[in-house]
């Protein structure tokens, strides 16, 4: 599956959810006799079939549980991870432009330079302050908790351009909005994520991004006020997880990270599986003190799940003209308890925006399904007159290699085409825009419109934010009457 929106975060360097099944195989011996149940401290273990069927529905259900916690561990608790950002409830600005030289994340986006803070709401609520923004001017926060479930934004398309303090809170909080606060969010867990996006326009631009940056303001709500803080919250003893804990420890993590996640209507009944084998916020799982035909089984069912996940990002994506997208991102409504589009959307690329905020057409093939390669053809992309991605905020392309993912090298420094480029794009004749897709240049006189490639296989992204909802629209995904256009080889 492609890698949807990876590049958010250096996402996944401490898991794959091939890897978590792989260790697991490793230490369990593929035993497949009796005895039938087992006996773990207070907890009867259940029959080898239902302890598969409960692995099974458990890992589907806590992949992007199980991911999170492994991004929040390497940016805000381990300072020795060489991926640590800021503690909780501090902000940390990413303020550059991401080049070829940039290797640790992958499809890097230079559209909008990132501000990360981890929040924990177990104390008390925290705040979120902004500025007022140029109304030509993209940003966001995507506000997403430990469920991964996208609880809320503070962005042009929801809460528009001007100044503005908001409330994040945890799910057990009770309280009355202060005065000055426009909106409360909740998250459904007690720690939370707030992924800030500011539009770049050009290189240049960049010391007008670093200015609004330098005015995102995190504080806790005694702060805010002026008050006297509450109680700290209990200091937390955070079990480390790096790529090879991650291989065996999945359904540990899984154990901890409920505690902070208070069960909704729609859990109750994962939840009680869960606890069938030792798995829960009271519970303290333990694999290796299963037996071997029960550690088995654990094996079996994760790998099931795994598979499961794969068919749905296969079977989910609706591809037009060689573009593939999907719709596996949103809030708790949302998902409505369908894990399996859950963890599709975490395992193809956690933290993903929702439709109505960002698409992502992505390709690595002409419509007809044969991979693009810079080194056998050159392409074209081009857009009818009056036919650009239709978009509230902005549009871009963005060219990546397509055997690393990463941005390349190239001799006019160039990574994307977006649309606070058009003034400076030449049109055809026929008004619609041609974008030369190569590895050397089209000529002086197409330069302007060259998106250089790699000397082999291309990766190219599109990305739509605040893709607008009436005709043309790119939704519902895959169903909407504007379509991307499709590549094709110069003859």
């Amino acid at each position: 599956m492609n890698q949807l929106q990876k590049c958010l975060l250096s996402l996944l360097s401490f898991t794959i959810a091939s890897t978590l099944i792989l260790g697991y195989s490793h230490q369990a011996n593929v035993v497949l006799a009796s005895p039938q149940t087992q006996t773990k401290g207070d907890i009867k273990m259940p029959s080898l079939e239902e302890t598969k069927a409960i692995a099974e529905a458990g890992f589907i259900y806590g992949l992007p549980i199980v991911m999170n916690y492994g991004v929040m561990y390497e940016y805000a608790v381990d300072k020795n991870s060489g991926q640590f950002k800021a503690p909780f409830n501090q902000i940390k600005n990413e303020a550059r432009v991401f080049t070829y030289k940039d290797t640790a994340i992958i499809t890097p986006n230079s559209d909008t330079p990132y501000s990360l803070a981890w929040l924990d709401l177990r104390a008390e609520p925290i705040i979120l302050s902004v500025p007022t923004f140029d109304k030509d001017r993209y940003h966001s926060i995507q506000l997403e908790d430990g469920n991964t479930f996208i609880f809320g934004y503070v962005s042009n398309r929801v809460t528009g351009n001007e100044a503005g303090d908001y409330m994040v809170v945890g799910p057990d909080w009770k309280g009355e909005k202060p005065p000055g606060i426009k909106k409360v969010f909740r998250s459904t867990t007690q720690f939370a994520l707030a992924a800030y996006r500011t539009q770049l326009f050009n290189p240049e631009d960049m010391p007008n991004v670093v200015k609004i940056q330098s005015a995102y303001k995190v504080q806790p709500l005694s702060a805010y006020l002026k008050q006297s803080p509450p109680p700290s919250a209990p200091e937390i003893d955070f079990p480390k997880i790096d790529k090879e804990l991650s291989k065996t420890n999945f359904f540990e993590y899984l154990d901890f990270s409920l505690q902070f996640a208070p069960p909704g209507p729609e859990e109750k009944e994962i939840r009680a599986k869960l606890a069938k084998i030792g798995v829960g916020p009271d519970k303290t799982f333990e694999f290796k003190d299963l037996s071997p035909e029960h550690q088995a089984q654990i094996v079996l069912g994760m790998k099931a799940g795994k598979a499961k996940i794969d068919q749905y990002l296969k079977d989910g994506q609706k591809v037009i003209n060689g573009w593939a997208m999907l719709d596996v991102f949103g809030n708790r409504e949302f998902f409505d308890g369908d894990w399996l589009k859950r963890a599709a959307g975490a395992q193809g690329g956690i933290y993903g925006n929702e439709v109505k905020e960002a698409t992502y057409p992505l390709t690595k093939t002409l419509a007809n399904g044969e991979i693009l390669d810079g080194s056998k053809h050159k392409y074209t992309l081009t857009f009818p007159a009056g036919q650009y991605p239709p978009v509230n905020a902005f549009w871009s392309v963005t060219m990546y290699d397509g055997k690393t993912q990463l941005l390349i090298k190239n001799p006019i420094n160039r990574y994307l085409i977006n649309s606070p480029m058009l003034p400076n794009l030449k049109k055809n004749a026929d008004g619609s825009l041609t974008l030369y897709i190569q590895k050397d240049s089209p000529g002086s006189d197409k330069e302007a419109n060259w998106l250089p490639a790699p000397d082999g296989p291309i990766y190219l992204v599109m990305r739509l934010y605040w893709p607008k909802e009436n005709p043309p629209s790119i939704l519902p995904v895959g169903e909407g009457t504007w379509k991307p256009p499709a590549i094709e080889v110069v003859k």
